[in-house]
């Protein structure tokens, strides 16, 4: 059990990447509060860890609101004692080219992937500081590595996750803590379905046709799975991840090599 005895706090826990990453800490002995904006999606996620044997609970926060995130962490600490992983999933990504960007658009997207990864790391670091002891994932993403159409809100954000990430890292690099992000390329999520909606919406094809653009941009051919995420997840916040510190590991298929 190379979780076994630790806590772990993960947002946008409730489906897709998240849940996958709970549930794999779960098998792997580890307690965990899950949070999301749908306390009723955490909620069957929660039901599902405490099958697996473990402790859970379920959490409502909006991480783009700091008093949220502070109540949500005060929640998970009260339940846990204390917070021995944070995993920053919560994100929304959503497109629109820069002439039809709303300022409003914008700001949701940079409050909700870049404020809300700082919002939940400062709200737990000071405690992983005292004992000496924590590990921080922030779910990234390539385009915080490179720029690609109509999403511009999005890759600025996660390219801000991606300095965030390396700097905090060497922050607390002599206190016991890693940092690190990981970088996924299209996801077989709800995340991904949307993604394919919209562009057949924006350009006239078919749902099939439009998934075969996202397929094409993995060499692979085909989507990454979230379970591939959690296992990355997984390494980085056991005593075998110790080492990796600071780095944006890509999981893509090698459809970004940056």
């Amino acid at each position: 059990m190379k979780l076994a005895g630790k806590t772990a706090l993960i947002t946008g826990g409730g489906r897709g990447i998240g849940r996958a990453i709970a549930l794999a800490f779960a098998r792997e002995g580890a307690d965990c509060a899950v949070a999301a904006r749908t306390l009723a999606q955490v909620q069957e996620v929660a039901a599902e860890i405490r099958d697996l044997g473990r402790r859970a609970i379920a959490l409502r926060c909006d991480v783009a609101d700091r008093q949220s995130v502070d109540r949500m962490v005060d929640s998970a600490i009260k339940k846990f004692d204390h917070i021995d992983i944070l995993v920053n999933n919560a994100g929304v990504a959503k497109s629109q080219p820069l002439t039809k960007m709303t300022d409003e658009l914008w700001d949701e997207i940079i409050s909700v992937n870049l404020n809300g990864t700082y919002y939940c790391t400062q709200a737990v670091i000071a405690e992983m500081i005292k004992r000496q002891s924590g590990r921080i994932i922030n779910i990234a993403s390539i385009a915080g590595k490179q720029g690609m159409p109509y999403i511009s809100a999005y890759s600025a954000s996660k390219h801000g996750v991606l300095g965030f990430t390396k700097s905090i890292a060497m922050e607390v690099a002599a206190k016991g803590i890693t940092v690190n992000a990981i970088c996924p390329g299209y996801v077989e999520t709800d995340m991904a379905t949307l993604a394919v909606n919209n562009i057949a919406d924006k350009t006239g094809t078919t749902t099939d046709k439009a998934k075969e653009t996202l397929l094409n941009m993995n060499p692979q051919h085909r989507l990454v799975t979230a379970e591939e995420i959690a296992a990355m997840a997984l390494l980085l916040a056991s005593e075998d991840g110790r080492g990796i510190n600071g780095q944006a590991i890509n999981i893509c298929g090698g459809a970004s090599q940056f």
